[in-house]
């Protein structure tokens, strides 16, 4: 990598923050020239037509339909769960066949992002959300009704691609609507909800196949799906700066007969290709020059795959038949990971406390010093001296301490209880420190990742993205072999004792 682009990726943002903001020039994706800034036609936006003006009922319900699309999308992912054994019975084929079924939507959701993000910064976000999220409510209806195991599977693969928008474009939505300062509960918020879908989804799943045809799975899917659309479409505003100021221009031009007015991402001389091109390639360049970023990568990729892993595990090998449970029973065994993912939203104004105030490491608040030092010396115009001691934002790490230790525990504790011997509650309760640390964790990664790597943040999630769904989309169809060979204890021993290696990352 050049030296510039080591430079430009170099942590530069105060820990303080979570998602980039877009009330900036370099925060709304678009540079600015002075000439611009001086320009009378350039059109900018102003006072109640920033997104961040908007009213808290109008910022909240736009969070509250995304996270609930989001969680619409991912819960899609592991409906299949309880589906496989009728498809099994129905098309004659085995059990790896129709576990792809997972795999390729996981896979479709790990790819989606790096085509999608891009059609963002040129069309908006409203733009993605509407074209995507139609295409995976249409693109559903072969799944529900596929003749044959491969319409099926070729189906799930372009749902998990069109429903991928709500990891690439959803965070920039909920960072454009709230202020540096305010951002924090909400993005925390949205971080969860495409990780409580998963969990929902056998639960959907076993009660809908208890006693009706396996099709109804994704009929329920497709009706859900059709309903987060018609709220997006109504519901939710525009909020990518760029586009609203494009927007405004096409009005003034219309308006005055003026072709003068112009916005800032109409001369900018970024080509859609290219931008599609930099998408696909910057982030392995990222994890190629960045060790910390693919070690946070592969771990965020461990637990994403122990918990797609959990999917076939449990309803057949930890809490199926051989405990009495029924499918409806079989789905509710996720209910403790649900438990502690939840625990873990409701823990987040804490967390955000600590972050603010002083109930913090003696680390951390020597770091803050050593900030504030930089920040004296840089209004004396040393801001070289600044910018080469501003702090690391490893400070976002310490919530991923408390996650790491909280999966190995949670894993250790579920593996060595699993016996029939044993009731079933005693497993089922050491899902909940797994599904807390879980988050911990991934909420710990996510803003590292956005902190260490703006400008291209962007960037580093998609590879993040990526390599959490490719180990998602692999776990699956090892668990069976992993379990009939080393059996529940050993398996689940194994992936604990993977996790206790990644314990030091954070």
């Amino acid at each position: 990598m050049s030296n510039e682009m080591q430079e430009e990726i170099s942590p530069t943002t105060p820990a303080e923050t979570v998602a980039p903001s877009t009330s900036s020039q370099q925060d709304d994706g678009v540079p600015r020239t002075d000439a611009e800034e001086r320009d009378p036609y350039h059109v900018r936006l102003e006072g109640d037509e920033d997104p961040k003006s908007k009213t808290k009922v109008t910022k909240w319900m736009a969070v509250i339909i995304i996270c609930s699309a989001a969680t619409c999308v991912t819960c899609t992912s592991s409906v299949a769960s309880f589906t496989q054994r009728p498809m099994q019975e129905q098309w004659h084929v085995s059990s790896p066949v129709t576990i792809l079924g997972i795999s390729l939507f996981v896979e479709g959701l790990g790819l989606g992002p790096l085509l999608l993000g891009p059609l963002s910064e040129f069309y908006g976000r409203n733009f993605v959300y509407w074209s995507s999220f139609s295409l995976f409510v249409v693109l559903n209806l072969p799944v529900a009704l596929a003749p044959n195991i491969v319409v099926y599977l070729v189906f799930r693969f372009l749902t998990g691609v069109s429903g991928a928008a709500f990891l690439s474009v959803a965070g920039g939505s909920v960072s454009d609507l709230f202020a540096n300062e305010e951002v924090l509960l909400p993005m925390a918020i949205y971080s969860v909800s495409p990780m409580i879908g998963p969990v929902l989804g056998p639960a959907v799943s076993g009660f809908i196949n208890q006693d009706t045809h396996w099709r109804w799975t994704y009929w329920v899917i497709v009706i859900w799906a059709g309903v987060e659309l018609a709220l997006l479409v109504f519901l939710v505003p525009e909020t990518y700066v760029p586009t609203l100021e494009t927007r405004k221009a096409r009005k003034l031009r219309k308006s005055t007969g003026d072709e003068k007015y112009y916005s800032t991402l109409e001369r900018s001389d970024k080509g859609l290709m290219h931008t599609i091109a930099l998408s696909c390639l910057r982030p392995f360049e990222i994890m190629w020059y960045e060790p910390m970023a693919l070690l946070l990568d592969i771990w965020a990729a461990l637990l994403l795959g122990i918990l797609y892993l959990t999917f076939e595990a449990f309803p057949t090998r930890v809490f199926g038949r051989d405990r009495g449970f029924n499918t409806q029973m079989s789905g509710l065994s996720f209910v403790g990971i649900g438990i502690g993912m939840v625990v873990a939203i409701a823990s987040q104004p804490y967390w955000i406390k600590v972050y603010k105030e002083d109930r913090i490491p003696y680390w951390e608040r020597k770091m803050r010093a050593e900030r504030q030092k930089c920040m004296e010396e840089g209004e004396k115009g040393d801001k070289s001296a600044t910018r080469k001691r501003e702090p690391e934002p490893e400070a976002r790490l310490l919530i991923g301490m408390v996650g790491a230790v909280l999966v190995t525990f949670g894993l250790f504790w579920f593996a060595f209880t699993t016996p029939h011997a044993i009731h079933w509650v005693v497993p089922m309760l050491a899902t909940v420190p797994f599904g807390l640390g879980v988050i911990y964790a991934f909420i710990s990664i996510w803003t590292f990742l956005v902190h260490a790597y703006r400008p291209y943040a962007a960037s580093a999630m998609a590879g993040n993205s990526l390599t959490r769904c490719a180990f998602a989309a692999a776990f699956p169809l090892i668990s069976t072999p992993m379990y009939a060979r080393l059996g529940v204890v050993g398996a689940t021993g194994l992936l604990a004792g993977l996790s206790a290696l990644m314990m030091p990352l954070p």
